[in-house]
């Protein structure tokens, strides 16, 4: 970890976009091209027209007003104002008046902190208004004495962009720049942030650039934000390539630039990237990669992708094992393998990972190599899928018991320990956590949370029937066993009621019980171990490290060459029944849950060995 001296300084992220403060006022800018004539509202003064180019910016000088003033645009033919698209906060909510905020009135205890090296991170996924009963950054705060003491070296954010009314998972983001006003002021997030570089923490948030919600975008009005060129599952797509697109990429760029220099926020997370379409000579997430890491080349900038493709090119390295584009995506294929041994659940996409030899194939490439589909033909999806891997190193992916998706997108928001025997978890556990690809951990799943994770999205009164309707024809893909392929309606949670929202926060008081005791001991005994064993033998792994073979009939042995030159063995039965062929059992015991005697494996067993 590089040393972080506290540097009680501000910090900003100086943009064409938007309110920008300065000496005696504040500029405003916006880009509407769209638009020959946009008038400027602040507080209760007189609206301003404002001056217009000949590429579409409207910009206006106005003296005498600071952080802290309301305003608002106005169209010559509009019917009430609208917020800035580049917002940095909607106190009133999306429908509100935006507010101009000083970037330089929060002073950054830890503002030189550098970050960590991808190799120490280990992820802690959190929804910020489902964290704790009060949904707050300073109550989120109060957690991190947790993370850090379970050996948490990084949180990550689910969305936070300004959404409809006061509860969402946060993929309905209208206004990108504004920090979610139900969870708190800038400042407070900026206090949590800094709160966890005190504690050696990273975080890195989950950004959407694919679509925009159905709720407070304006930006069609205003500008080609959209083309059609290109379908994406929420209609139009974003106009990465078209007429007017170099505006677009650059307030996409401008965005994650503002999140990782304003907020001091160690990486990021893209959302779906498989659906960013982009025919030009750089793809939208070349640019970003490129653009991220240049802005601070001493800083430790890490960004994941969500690419249901598995498209190796987005997390190549390159000669000296840098990552060319993206540091690692999230591991789907090694959680699926891992889900439908464990609880035997063989619907919906989990049919291609069911039980048997191909399964097991599965399991073990996903955890030498990666993908374990790297461009055979995936049945559930009708076509190939993947790209071959096994060239990567195993900290090109992210490795999880469960996540947001595989938690909230099932009928109910089941938890796995409500699914699966407790042996069949923990040794889920035992293999995510001491990969050497890297982990990531579900809020509340280190105390095995008794509350749901279910879908919810607030959303006006004439939308939540649609929305309802929308949630229960998605549910009929869902994985899970329900009659005639479909979730019965009662049981369907509305995603637009606060109750569901209410929900999924996470009780506390669990973690004392015996049950949540039990699970933050064998967390801790897992982290512990890792940060000792596997951590120093990360750096410098590249790709080709990974083997696998089949062990009996449903078992399977992996090997890695890590970075020192040792051997990680992983000897697994991810089955309810025992199996024969443990084998040679090489190298020094780190850990085995279950139990191995005589060659022979019971069930759920997983032994891990280094073999110097």
């Amino acid at each position: 970890m590089i040393p972080a001296p506290p540097s009680p300084q501000a910090r900003r992220h100086r943009m064409r976009f938007g309110a920008e403060v300065h000496d005696g006022g504040t500029r405003f800018r916006l880009w509407a091209p769209k638009c020959r004539r946009v008038r400027l509202q602040v507080e209760a003064q007189v609206p301003l027209t404002m001056e217009r180019d000949d590429e579409g910016w409207h910009w206006t000088d106005v003296e005498g007003v600071g952080a802290g003033a309301r305003y608002a645009f106005l169209l010559p033919r509009g019917k009430k104002p609208f917020a800035d698209p580049a917002s940095r906060f909607q106190p009133e909510g999306l429908e509100g008046p935006s507010e101009v905020i000083d970037p330089a009135a929060y002073r950054w205890r830890h503002r030189d902190w550098r970050g960590r090296p991808w190799e120490e991170a280990v992820i802690y996924e959190i929804h910020p208004g489902a964290f704790t009963q009060e949904g707050s950054w300073s109550a989120a705060a109060k957690r991190l004495d947790h993370l850090a003491a379970l050996g948490v070296t990084a949180v990550q954010l689910m969305p936070l962009a300004q959404c409809y009314g006061d509860f969402n998972w946060g993929y309905d983001g209208a206004l990108w720049f504004a920090p979610f006003a139900a969870y708190g002021r800038p400042e407070a997030l900026k206090a949590f942030v800094d709160a966890a570089h005190g504690r050696g923490i990273m975080v890195f948030l989950d950004v959407v650039y694919n679509h925009f919600g159905p709720v407070g975008n304006i930006l069609p009005q205003l500008a080609p934000i959209f083309t059609a060129r290109h379908r994406s599952p929420w209609g139009q797509a974003i106009n990465f390539d078209g007429r007017g697109s170099a505006v677009v990429r650059e307030f996409v760029v401008e965005n994650a630039l503002y999140w990782l220099t304003e907020f001091n926020l160690d990486g990021l997370r893209f959302d779906a990237t498989h659906v960013y379409a982009d025919d030009s000579n750089t793809h939208i997430l070349e640019l970003l990669a490129a653009r991220l890491r240049a802005a601070d080349p001493l800083r430790h900038v890490h960004l994941i992708a969500e690419n249901s493709e598995n498209r190796e090119r987005w997390i190549r390295r390159d000669a000296l094992l840098r990552p060319v584009h993206c540091t690692a995506q999230w591991n789907d294929d090694l959680h699926h393998v891992l889900h439908a041994a464990a609880t035997g659940e063989t619907g919906g996409y989990y049919a291609d990972y069911d039980k048997g030899t191909p399964a097991f194939e599965k399991l073990g490439r996903a955890l030498a190599e990666g993908f374990a589909y790297q461009g055979e033909v995936k049945p559930h999806e009708g076509g190939r899928r993947g790209e071959p891997s096994e060239g990567l190193p195993p900290t090109a992916f992210v490795a999880y018991v469960q996540n947001h998706d595989q938690i909230g997108n099932r009928v109910r928001g089941d938890r796995i320990h409500t699914l699966a025997p407790p042996a069949a978890v923990e040794a889920f556990a035992a293999v995510c956590l001491l990969s050497p690809q890297i982990p990531l951990i579900f809020m509340g799943e280190d105390f095995r949370a008794s509350t749901p994770f279910p879908f919810f999205s607030a959303m006006p009164e004439e939308m939540r029937e649609q929305t309802l309707k929308g949630r229960r024809e998605e549910l009929r893909k869902t994985p899970e066993p329900h009659e005639a392929g479909k979730p019965d309606e009662e049981e369907t949670p509305d995603p637009t009621r606060r109750e569901t929202f209410l929900s999924a926060k996470l009780d506390w008081r669990e973690v004392v019980r015996a049950e949540g005791q039990a699970a933050l001991r064998l967390y801790r005994a897992l982290l512990d171990l890792r940060r000792h064993e596997i951590v120093p033998r990360l750096a410098g792994m590249g790709g080709f490290a990974g083997s696998y073979r089949r062990l009996g009939k449903d078992a399977v042995a992996v090997s890695w060459r890590m970075g020192d030159g040792a051997l990680l063995h992983l000897r697994l039965n991810m089955n309810d029944r025992p199996q024969d062929g443990a084998g040679d059992c090489p190298g020094r015991r780190l850990w085995l849950s279950g139990a191995v005697e005589g060659g022979r494996m019971a069930p759920w067993t997983v032994l891990w060995m280094l073999e110097s």
